[in-house]
């Protein structure tokens, strides 16, 4: 291995790879920083590019690129509360919040040194623990796979924040989006209403702008004066220090992220975005803060780092079924097997026997993309500090406008911005009724893929249910379902119980200290009788 990793260095340690790796983060992070323009859509620009290259320089472009891009997307979501990327829509709430808090530098730091973290161990987990999680991984079949898309549903129990009722109101109007289009199964058009456009969908893209982007411009727009608070300045400056103490408070659910991303992203077709709701829905049900002032902006930072982590360790161990079988663990890993087809590798067992050089660059390529993405994210977030300083109303104009410019650049079609402005009206109205807005993202994104595996299961076994709870991973996936559904009154009740513990204490200490000034009055008065 050390032999491998030596002549590997020397290929990552060309110029011409470490040129392309810089212009590569450079472009991750500025289209990851645009509302709408995801790592898959940038993956697909560089590919034309990559046919210049030598393989190690392509590969490196495209694993470089998907690192910053994923972190790039929290920047929108922090400042505009519209989320770069489908994975940043787990935290957009509380990345927002922060923000309005005046925290948003605080915010966007811990997202990016937990996605470091969460990237490295994913690195780490590929370099060590690729060949045993393929082979896992090869073992899940569509039964499985459903309750993993069912574990994600149950993160709307979570995001909800105490309002179960409205977020399952919300879940089930993401999962009836989700139904419009061709039937996966049949090829029957549903709720299309004689459009065709519609027969592939809504994409969640053009939804998920709508919903956190243009409603909140629809609610400046209808604020009434002194109602509107202005969005506060992020100072990037001396914000690094913070950032690490943050980190090291949330050390725990950074870890746990980290691993839920290694996991979840090493199953094929799961890839980064689901990982990151299943992270942000266990450090959402599992953190424990303790009451104060600060408890609720405590309790954001708690999540994003939890979710942060999982994005990145989802990026790289995505990669484990890619290289060990040839299976895509994502859209990028699909396009990326494209690339290395292209360039006269085989993605499979064949490449860890006879291009390990490649295969051995592929990883040190991985720690470097992390190890780059510190710096030049926290330069990010010093320059998005400037976003701000705009007048409000020209940076709801500037929302508008990158909004449409987002959802007309999906499928160059003007259906997209019409289905935008809708679900921007949706999300307007679902504030004002206190209905939270990211279980119907949830809804949208893993609906299909909670159709399309149940769908596969039953035709297999003619309708027999029976196989979705007999096997062995299925039963432990299910536990996991439960507890998940089970946590959320329980933290409640958890949560409650630690106030009421709280203000009984500060009673008898009030009542201690009154009696004590009471004691101290008598001794006196018999002092000054004598």
């Amino acid at each position: 291995m050390i032999e491998n990793f030596g002549s590997a260095l020397e290929l990552v340690a060309d110029p011409t790879t470490i040129l392309v790796m810089i212009l590569a983060a450079l472009f991750g992070l500025v289209i990851g920083s645009l509302p709408g323009m995801t790592a898959t859509l940038a993956a697909a620009l560089l590919v034309p590019f990559t046919f210049f290259l030598d393989p190690v320089p392509a590969i490196a472009a495209i694993i470089t690129m998907s690192a910053m891009s994923i972190f790039a997307g929290d920047v929108p979501s922090a400042l505009l509360r519209i989320p770069g990327t489908p994975s940043s829509a787990a935290y957009t709430e509380d990345a927002f919040a922060l923000t309005r808090n005046g925290k948003g530098a605080l915010g966007l730091g811990v997202s990016l040194v937990a996605s470091v973290f969460g990237g490295l161990f994913g690195s780490i987990m590929l370099i060590f623990v690729s060949p045993i999680l393929g082979e896992f991984a090869l073992r899940f079949t569509s039964y499985e796979y459903f309750w993993v898309a069912v574990l994600g549903l149950t993160a709307a129990v979570i995001v909800s924040k105490g309002a179960q009722l409205k977020g399952g109101i919300a879940l089930m109007v993401g999962l009836l989006v989700s139904t419009v289009g061709l039937d996966v199964t049949l090829g029957f058009p549903r709720f299309t209403f004689g459009d065709e456009q519609l027969y592939r969908g809504v994409d969640f893209i053009a939804a998920m702008i709508g919903l956190f982007g243009l409603s909140e411009v629809l609610r400046a727009v209808t604020a009434k004066k002194g109602e509107s608070m202005p969005i506060p300045r992020i100072e990037g400056a001396g914000m690094v220090r913070p950032t690490f103490r943050a980190i090291w408070r949330n050390k725990g659910r950074v870890g746990s992220g980290s691993i839920i991303g290694g996991v979840v992203g090493a199953l094929p077709g799961a890839g980064a975005d689901i990982a990151a709701w299943i992270a942000y829905a266990f450090t959402r049900s599992t953190s424990r803060i303790r009451p104060g002032k600060n408890a609720a902006d405590d309790q954001r930072i708690a999540a994003i780092s939890g979710a942060s982590s999982a994005n990145n360790a989802g990026i790289a161990s995505a990669y484990v079924p890619t290289l060990a079988f040839g299976i895509p663990g994502d859209t990028i890993t699909a396009i990326l097997i494209g690339v290395l087809l292209v360039k006269g590798i085989t993605p499979g067992p064949d490449l860890f026997l006879y291009q390990t050089d490649t295969l051995y660059s592929l990883y040190i390529i991985f720690i470097i993309a992390n190890l780059l993405l510190l710096p030049l994210g926290f330069l990010l977030i010093r320059a998005s500090g400037f976003v701000l300083r705009i007048p409000r109303s020209v940076l709801m104009g500037l929302i508008v406008s990158i909004s449409i410019c987002g959802a007309f650049a999906i499928n160059n079609g003007y259906l997209e911005v019409g289905l935008m402005v809708i679900f921007g009206v949706i999300g307007y109205l679902f504030e004002k009724g206190g209905i939270p807005l990211a279980p119907v993202v949830l809804g949208i994104v893993l609906g299909p893929i909670v159709e399309r595996t149940f769908m596969q299961s039953v035709i297999k076994t003619n309708w027999d249910l029976t196989e979705f709870f007999t096997r062995p991973i299925s039963a432990v996936l299910i536990v996991l379902v439960i507890l998940a559904i089970a946590s959320a009154p329980m933290m409640g009740w958890l949560g409650r119980r630690a106030e009421r513990a709280t203000v009984l204490k500060a009673a008898q200490d009030q009542a201690a200290g009154a009696d004590a000034e009471a004691a101290g009055v008598t001794d006196d008065d018999a002092d000054v009788r004598a």
